[in-house]
């Protein structure tokens, strides 16, 4: 998810952890992913289940209607299980997502943002994060307000949104200014960049599917499969020369001592043509399909 990429970053930093709990972090992060996978992908089973043969199949309205069907289709232990998964779900996003936002803005705006501090010494981040939890909850309370139609856009949104942040992550897991010895290797890019790609595919598909909803999925899909293998496997041929090229000339540095220098030590990255060539192109993708997107789910909203 999108909100997870900066959540991670700020919480380790919140946390204050070392080098030496790096593992322990990272070991913390994969089993979360895991089991929530396995949830997410045991709900779509069971209402899949469900759902099939009936007059509900495919009807999402939101949430609380789905709840209904279990309880319609398979009992009424399922819709109250459901409900309760559901109830879950909105706790671990208001606390999370809301949280995650309210770091990036103390970022951003440079406010002390910690859950460390106290009221009145963080004020300003816990203002920031009790003023979205209020706006949530007031677009809820909303009467006759589409819910699964503002849940379904605010995910396609976030799809076509996570490859430009993964971007923008894996450029600055590369940057030696930063990170130091803590560099992606070659290994680790190389799948990353697998992983962006896939991403970014998924993205055009997906936006693709919500502005045309008769188009050649399985066509486009295809298509668009073929490009990533050949930018892939150019991609990589780049990686591996870099490497080679970066063994030869750069000298070791200690990863359990290395700190990050302050924000105002830092350069600028070196803005090079192909960087920037491909930073345009992909704001200009985002910018062009974010809008059309938004400007979809008005007219399904409006009923134009």
């Amino acid at each position: 998810m999108l909100w997870q990429l900066f959540f991670q970053q700020s919480n380790v930093v919140d946390k204050r952890l070392t080098p030496r709990w790096y593992r322990y972090e990272f070991i913390d992060t994969v089993i979360g992913s895991i089991f929530t996978q396995i949830g997410a992908a045991g709900l779509m089973v069971v209402c899949a289940f469900a759902f099939a043969g009936t007059t509900l199949f495919g009807q999402f309205v939101d949430a609380g209607a789905v709840a209904a069907g279990l309880s319609k289709t398979i009992g009424p232990l399922g819709g109250t299980l459901f409900a309760l998964f559901l109830i879950d779900a909105a706790l671990i996003g208001a606390a999370a997502v809301t949280l995650s936002t309210s770091y990036a803005f103390g970022d951003l705006f440079k406010i002390k943002h910690s859950l460390h501090r106290s009221l009145w010494e963080g004020r300003g981040f816990y203002a920031i994060y009790s003023a979205l939890v209020l706006a949530a909850a007031a677009i809820v309370l909303i009467p006759h307000a589409p819910l699964g139609l503002m849940t379904l856009a605010v995910q396609v949104l976030a799809g076509i949104l996570l490859p430009s942040a993964t971007v923008f992550l894996l450029l600055l897991c590369n940057d030696k200014a930063v990170l130091g010895p803590w560099v992606n290797p070659t290994w680790l890019n190389i799948l990353a960049s697998l992983i962006v790609g896939v991403l970014v595919e998924l993205s055009l598909i997906l936006a693709a599917a919500t502005l045309f909803p008769n188009i050649d999925a399985v066509a486009l899909t295809l298509w668009l499969s073929a490009a990533l293998v050949v930018a892939l496997s150019v991609v990589g041929v780049l990686l591996l020369r870099r490497a080679r090229r970066a063994r030869r000339s750069e000298p070791a540095l200690d990863r359990a001592t290395w700190r990050m220098p302050p924000l105002e030590e830092l350069t600028e990255p070196v803005a090079t043509t192909g960087r920037t060539i491909g930073l345009l192109v992909l704001r200009g993708y985002l910018i062009f399909a974010a809008v059309l997107v938004v400007v979809k789910f008005v007219q399904l909203a409006t009923g134009h």
